[in-house]
């Protein structure tokens, strides 16, 4: 078996379209934190980049949560991009990121579906997680905005990893055998075409594809926040700013992201 070639922000950007060849790419041994590395150089950065880590030991995900990785067997980068919108445009990026995982994901036979707010599913199991983290500061206009959208990807995971993460998670080993330049130039190409079209049309550009992928069509859920149950009633999708539809007992809720979180309700 041929081993995956390790990473080369070089041959990433070989690969790349238009779009993502105008970001920086940088590829690090070991980081903290992807997002919190970018976070702190937003002042410093003029063109958008990517920070990609062969081994991430602090990673976060929503509502405070770690993001455990092991180097080789996941995929762990971050991208930080600069919107002509104000921070409070960017209302539904985090699902317009996740389309753009599930197409780019789909060109390596790999089907996966969508759950709100920000996981990819492969198998009903949770294969990449999304956490945006937003900064309007005095380096730049106030209309404008820079994301740092980090994106992590269970590959092949152990059971030692496994019962670690305490979840059911997805491993598909196989996405860790591949060209790993080609694989990541191939989510940048999706994130960045996606991003640009983020920026000119909204979440309009995104709605009815990500309902197409979304995991709990027509499906009992519950919706969560800090552990307690918020709303439950059957899933329908989201509308046209990314609120997250469900047909309740007392009519259709639409439920705005924060510290919330959707389950499959339990019969």
């Amino acid at each position: 078996m041929n081993l995956p070639s390790i990473l080369s922000p070089e041959r990433i950007l070989e690969h790349c379209r238009p779009a993502a060849q105008a970001v920086t790419v940088k590829v690090v041994d070991e980081t903290g934190s992807t997002n919190a590395d970018l976070l702190a150089s937003l002042p410093e950065l003029t063109t958008p980049m990517l920070l990609v880590a062969r081994q991430q030991t602090a990673g976060r995900g929503r509502a405070g949560r770690s993001w455990l990785s092991e180097a080789g067997k996941s995929l762990t980068f971050s991208l930080a991009w600069r919107f002509n919108l104000p921070v409070q445009s960017l209302v539904g990026l985090p699902l317009a990121v996740g389309v753009a995982i599930a197409e780019a994901l789909a060109m390596f036979q790999v089907s996966v579906r969508l759950k709100w707010p920000n996981d990819v599913l492969y198998q009903g199991r949770k294969l990449a997680g999304v956490l945006i983290e937003s900064a309007s500061a005095g380096h730049v206009p106030h209309e404008a905005s820079w994301a740092v959208i980090g994106i992590g990807i269970n590959m092949a995971v152990n059971e030692q990893m496994a019962a670690q993460i305490g979840r059911p998670v997805a491993s598909i080993s196989w996405l860790a055998d591949l060209d790993q330049d080609m694989l990541m130039a191939t989510l940048l190409n999706a994130l960045s075409d996606a991003l640009v079209q983020f920026e000119h049309e909204g979440m309009d550009a995104f709605t009815q594809r990500w309902n197409t992928l979304h995991a709990y069509t027509g499906q009992p859920v519950v919706i969560l926040d800090h552990g307690q149950a918020l709303h439950e009633g059957m899933a329908v999708g989201v509308d046209r700013i990314g609120r997250f539809l469900l047909d309740t007992a007392y009519g259709r809720v639409a439920v705005m992201a924060g510290d919330v979180s959707l389950r499959a309700k339990e019969n």
